[in-house]
């Protein structure tokens, strides 16, 4: 029994250097195992950040990184259990074996993939431990009992399939990048341009459909009509009769408004199409200086864009009431 362990023993310690892999084919083989997969995953990651939560777009960003993991993981795991050798190892013609040279299981390679965090944790050190350690061998190898060797590659042309692999790697990453563009950084900037023209041109638009004049009426109400959307104008024009009928009473007069403080609201969250503001205003009700009223009120204004690019009032509800006070008071 001892004289074969010792043959065991003398036959590990005398394979030959030169059938050990090279520094250089190991980096390479890891390179092809682990960048292209891990490029498409950062992808989809950040993306997935980006994108509103429990969207579609969330779920097909999350989807394509969680099927790249898997398939990298069955690159690296299953692969050299089954066939021998991983992607990347079988462009270089190298594999993973045992200190014996015996094939690996799942559960070892699985051991071996952990054990490479310590490579990376000290400082990257032991991915450099091959360069001088006589067996070549990482920090991982050195736990997992493990070393890596010059084989015969398989038949097939590995340059076509991982050029393909390579390709495909940067198609996804290049499309989820469009369609990110596309459906959500264009969709924030169109929101941002949006949120900025409604904070400029809102209040505006809120004191001229509010002011006239009584002796302006008719043009001041046909302007005030055109500032609002098909939906709200017929509410409008029902308030606007009611001045109407007062002025023909007699009863008219001229009513100025103007903004003093205004807020896009983030609830609802404004599209590229709609928005809503709050606005505090101040206005006057009269002409005459003896019988001048202020008038103070708080409004909630929902703006929506007609197809010509002009911003529309398409509703305004009134949070407080305005108030009235003489001129003096």
């Amino acid at each position: 029994m001892t004289a074969v362990v010792d043959c065991a023993v003398q036959a590990r310690s005398d394979t030959p250097v030169s059938e050990l892999a090279t520094w250089p084919a190991r980096a390479g083989a890891l390179a092809v195992d682990v960048l292209p997969g891990a490029g498409v995953v950062a992808t989809m990651a950040l993306l997935a950040l980006t994108a509103p939560a429990d969207s579609g777009l969330w779920w097909l960003f999350t989807g394509v990184g969680a099927v790249t993991l898997f398939v990298m993981a069955l690159n690296r795991l299953v692969l050299p259990h089954a066939v021998g050798w991983t992607l990347g190892r079988a462009l270089f013609g190298i594999a993973v074996v045992r200190s014996s040279g015996e094939p690996l299981g799942v559960w070892r390679l699985t051991a071996r993939e952990l054990a490479h965090l310590l490579d990376t944790l000290a400082l990257f050190v032991g991915w450099l431990w091959p360069l001088w350690d006589r067996r070549r061998r990482t920090f991982a190898d050195l736990l997992a009992k493990t070393e890596v060797h010059r084989v015969a590659g398989p038949r097939r042309n590995m340059r076509q399939l991982v050029a393909g692999v390579l390709i495909a790697a940067a198609v996804l990453c290049t499309a989820g990048a469009a369609l990110g563009y596309a459906l959500l950084y264009r969709q924030e900037r169109a929101v941002d341009a949006a949120r900025v023209q409604v904070a400029q041109q809102g209040p505006r638009i809120v004191e001229q459909m509010l002011s006239y004049g009584a002796d302006t009426l008719a043009e001041d109400f046909e302007r005030a009509r055109t500032l609002t959307t098909d939906d709200y104008r017929p509410q409008l024009m029902a308030q606007q009769q009611v001045v109407q009928d007062a002025a023909q009473a007699g009863e008219a007069t001229t009513n100025e408004y103007w903004t003093v403080n205004s807020v896009v609201l983030t609830d609802p969250p404004a599209t590229p199409t709609q928005a809503s503001m709050l606005l505090a205003m101040q206005g006057q009700r009269g002409v005459n200086p003896n019988d001048l009223k202020f008038i103070t009120a708080t409004v909630r204004v929902n703006f929506e864009k007609s197809p010509d690019g002009q911003w529309r009032v398409d509703n305004l509800t009134v949070l407080k009431q305005p108030q009235m006070s003489q001129a003096g008071q």
